[in-house]
């Protein structure tokens, strides 16, 4: 009878010990498998790219070179990319948050604020005879009594003020700091002049002026040259009494999802290029050069002094 039961005992636990090994088996595949599937999700290859772009130069001057810039990175990267100008710098940001746009064209004030809000990262960066730097310009009718940014502040109550887009650095941040020191400008609804408008583009502020709808605006240095260079203005009805410190010019910026062989590719592609149409697009870059968060710094403080951004804890 004894050893009955000590028989008994020793199938019992024969009987455990393989349900406990074939139990931890399974989860050791289920694991594996879960994992492997994981590593393939991440490993997929990307059916699309998005990029935006703020209409810097007015949607139409910006959509030729968009659109080439996007086949030829399509045909690099082995998927499908498109370009889209939206209708305002604020709205690029807001795609990229909301993941509907995987790379983009921004001002260094928008990708200050688009890096604070969803962490997206500077990649490369134009550059504008051979520099990779820029100037906020206050321009005005060749035939002006405004000289100077001084004439400005003593005559603002006579003054038509045209900012551009009210997220562009050129064109609105940078003047717009140097306007509220000399103690004439806080908001379009406080201020010392006639009036103040937001144009939207360069393009828009650069017409203004030329055709005397506004006295004085703000645009981008290289912008407004190549709007001359082009034909586009007459650079003969137009002044520039005041010039900016050196900015950094405007970043390409990617969202985390990218990864790094596409990053590198985007990269080596766009430091490659000549193509007039994509150059003259943004700009008229001479061409580009990779950029990095760092490189914005200065932009960022004077984000911060404005309260468009909060400092990081």
């Amino acid at each position: 009878m004894f050893r009955k039961r000590q028989s008994f005992l020793v199938l019992t636990c024969l009987l455990i010990s393989c349900l406990l090994v074939a139990a931890c088996g399974n989860q050791k595949n289920t694991d594996t498998g879960e994992a492997a599937n994981q590593a393939g999700q991440n490993n997929e290859k990307r059916d699309e790219m998005l990029i935006g772009v703020i209409p810097a130069q007015g949607s139409n001057q910006m959509e030729l070179g968009a659109d080439k810039l996007a086949s030829l990175l399509a045909e690099k990267l082995g998927y499908n990319v498109r370009a889209e100008i939206y209708p305002d710098y604020n709205g690029v940001v807001e795609a990229m948050g909301a993941g509907k746009v995987q790379m983009s064209y921004l001002g260094p004030l928008t990708y200050v604020e688009a890096h604070e809000r969803y962490d997206v990262r500077a990649i490369v960066t134009q550059l504008i005879g051979g520099k990779p730097f820029y100037y906020s310009y206050l321009i005005a009718p060749a035939d002006s009594s405004y000289n100077t940014l001084d004439d400005v502040v003593k005559q603002a109550g006579n003054i038509r003020f045209a900012f551009g887009d009210i997220s562009s650095t050129s064109g609105s941040l940078i003047p717009g700091i140097a306007l509220k020191k000399a103690g004439v400008f806080k908001t379009q609804q406080e201020h010392q002049f006639k009036s103040v408008t937001y144009t939207g583009d360069h393009t828009s502020t650069a017409l203004a002026i030329q055709n005397k709808m506004q006295d004085v605006g703000a645009i981008d240095s290289a912008y407004y040259n190549n709007l001359v260079k082009q034909g586009k203005i007459d650079g003969s009805k137009i002044k520039t009494i005041w010039q900016s410190e050196e900015l950094f010019q405007y970043p390409w910026a990617v969202v985390n999802s990218i990864s790094e062989s596409d990053i590198q590719i985007i990269r080596e592609t766009m430091l490659a290029i000549t193509d007039a149409d994509i150059l003259n697009a943004f700009g008229g870059a001479s061409g580009f050069i990779e950029a990095n968060n760092e490189d914005y710094a200065s932009i960022r403080q004077a984000a911060i002094a404005d309260g468009r951004i909060k400092p990081r804890q």
